[in-house]
């Protein structure tokens, strides 16, 4: 992943400050625009098919809300920045999609940066989409990589006037779609639970040759999530104790809330870390046992047939003088040696719990 984002960040080499350059991953096919606009009694909602459509609801009385899917179009872009005054740099990190979760008060505006995680059922892991918002007097600006997100509970509680979305503001707004990202933060790391607790039944019970990819895999996601969760701890806190005129009183307690669901996650991401370290400790540990088990019964065969080995290549040796080989019961006599030699060494063993 970091060679990925290296090779991203090298397409910018020699430009200056501010330069607009898509660093996404797999842009969409077109850039969608869709707006709600409300007040507590009235609720418009509709797709925007130019950014000069925006502009009209930068300075409305009315809750404005405007999402755009597909960052790739910088034309678009560079319009609707232009409208509502965003700075160059904060442009240019909305087109950095794998920017660090964070918070800028420019003053006229908050613009906050977030990770957007979804668990993808087909391929069995996370996937990860950055989600960047602006927060003004009274719109919200909330940009996507690509269509699709966790935000539909949001949109059909502002259609259907439910809980208190309309009767707040803007900053109210900013801290639903917050919370809509962090809440399913819990069922991705439900999904990554009950993976955790099945290879952990695999490794207590009996770990397979691929256990430990698993284990390793699993590993990788937790480092995912927690890059996505552990920076939105501060950037949440810097919320609650901003002074900026854009966030209300009445408002701060809701981050308190959030911050405090923040903390769950983390702690979760903890306990599950922990609980596949130690897994990782047992599963090599089991196959050290069963690698020694095994040396420990090819060492005790070796010992057992040393001795009658060496009785073979003594009565191997082709000397003349021999008076053994002339003997009538020399062959019985050996083969019976050889068998009291045998059982007189697995005696031994066994009185010493070596077998």
């Amino acid at each position: 992943m970091t060679k990925r984002v290296m090779k991203r960040r090298a397409k910018k080499a020699g430009m200056p400050p501010g330069s607009l350059v898509y660093l996404g991953d797999k842009p969409s096919a077109d850039t969608k625009i869709t707006l709600f606009d409300y007040v507590e009694d009235h609720c418009a909602e509709r797709e925007v098919h130019s950014a000069e459509e925006c502009a009209a609801y930068k300075e409305s009385s009315t809750v404005t809300w405007i999402n755009i899917d597909g960052i790739q179009n910088i034309g678009v872009l560079e319009k609707i920045g232009r409208q509502y005054d965003l700075h160059p740099l904060v442009m240019e990190d909305i087109l950095n999609t794998d920017q660090r979760p964070k918070v800028e008060d420019h003053d006229r505006y908050l613009y906050v940066v977030l990770k957007m995680l979804s668990y993808n059922e087909a391929d069995q892991e996370i996937a990860i989409e950055q989600l960047s918002l602006v927060l003004g007097e009274n719109f919200v600006l909330s940009f996507q990589d690509k269509p699709g997100d966790v935000l539909d509970p949001l949109r059909e509680r502002i259609r259907h006037a439910k809980g208190r979305i309309r009767k707040l503001g803007a900053d109210y707004l900013l801290y639903a779609i917050m919370d809509e990202v962090v809440d399913n933060y819990f069922a991705v790391m439900e999904k990554l639970g009950e993976k955790v607790e099945l290879i952990e039944d695999i490794v207590a019970v009996k770990p397979k040759q691929d256990t430990l990819q698993q284990i390793h895999r699993l590993k990788r996601e937790m480092i995912v999530l927690r890059k996505a969760v552990w920076p939105l701890r501060e950037l949440v806190s810097t919320l609650r104790h901003d002074d900026t005129p854009l966030l209300k009183q009445s408002t701060l307690i809701y981050f308190r809330d959030l911050h405090d669901h923040v903390i769950q996650i983390i702690d979760g991401i903890e306990a599950y870390r922990d609980m596949l370290s130690s897994m990782l400790d047992v599963y090599l540990s089991i196959m050290s046992n069963r690698t020694n088990g095994v040396m420990k019964v090819l060492a005790l065969f070796s010992a057992i047939f040393m001795p009658l080995t060496f009785i073979t290549g003594i009565f191997g040796m082709n000397f003349k003088d021999f008076p053994e080989l002339e003997w009538r019961y020399g062959f019985q006599g050996t083969v019976i040696l050889m068998l009291v030699l045998s059982v007189g060494m697995i005696i031994f063993f066994r009185r010493k719990k070596w077998l």
